[in-house]
């Protein structure tokens, strides 16, 4: 099963990590950093040009990738459940 992150972007369920809301999580001066540090090492792709409302961090090809998602953390978490429960 896969998670739609938005635009055409979508991830195998088995590979997330976790998904995070970007506005609580930014309260936190360690996950600016560490989204920082990210992006600069280049592990963030964004899928929208929009403002993302979270964050999903997954594992791709066996290295640790950062999406930044334009649908909330909510919504995705349904999604999840959603799959979780129809298999």
């Amino acid at each position: 099963m896969f998670l739609h992150l938005g635009e055409n972007v979508v991830v195998p369920i088995k590979d997330i990590i976790g998904i995070f809301d970007m506005e609580t999580s930014m309260d936190s001066s360690d996950t600016r950093q560490f989204l920082r540090m990210a992006e600069e090492d280049g592990f963030i792709e964004r899928i929208t040009k929009d403002r993302p409302k979270s964050f999903v961090i997954a594992e791709v090809e066996k290295k640790s990738k950062i999406f930044f998602s334009p649908i909330s953390s909510a919504t995705l978490t349904k999604r999840v459940d959603i799959e979780y429960y129809l298999k």
